[in-house]
């Protein structure tokens, strides 16, 4: 009698598996960086402390006017260099943090302007605590916010109401007190 013996044979090779695997991890890593810039800005990195290194190298035993002509060279050849690759180093996540911190540092000096100019001129600060108190029963500022900007109000209504003299006004009325 005849007999059979089945022996289950994998149709992928498991290295090929294992390769395909590593690829498309790769790829999922890859998938969260915008590309070659991050690797082009460590590159140019790379480039210029190589250069650095072999400039001193190559100066170190010059005298004082070719010393000074080397490194005007060299800094020249250094800033063609950021500026052949200034679109890549300005896309990279250094460059956003730093305009992204630059943006929120201006809005702060806006919104502080705005709010000293909130504190003087009653108009605008009616204005503000209309917006405010619109967007408080829509339900999107916290009460916080709304007590912040009612403390103002009643703070320029205050300084409004008992305004300082000038120092022209304080002193005259200093000197007119010493003759009556």
């Amino acid at each position: 009698m005849t007999s059979f013996v089945h022996v289950d044979q994998p149709t992928v090779h498991p290295g090929v598996r294992r390769a395909e695997v590593l690829f498309e991890q790769i790829q999922a890593a890859r998938a969260g960086t915008e590309g070659a810039r991050p690797l082009i800005a460590l590159f140019i990195v790379a480039i210029a402390a190589a250069v650095l290194v072999v400039a001193d190298t190559l100066v170190s035993n010059w005298n004082e006017g070719a010393l000074l002509a080397a490194w005007t060279i060299f800094c020249l050849a250094a800033i063609a260099l950021f500026a052949l690759f200034a679109s890549s180093v300005r896309k990279s996540s250094i460059a956003g943090l730093w305009q992204a911190a630059a943006e929120r540092r201006a809005a702060a000096r806006a919104d502080a302007r705005f709010m000293e100019t909130a504190k003087n001129d009653p108009r605008v600060m009616q204005e503000l605590q209309a917006a405010v108190w619109r967007q408080q029963s829509e339900g999107t500022v916290p009460a916080a916010a709304v007590a912040k900007i009612d403390a103002l109000a009643r703070m320029s209504t205050r300084s409004q109401e008992a305004r300082m003299p000038t120092l022209y006004e304080a002193m005259r009325r200093m000197n007119s007190s010493r003759y009556y």
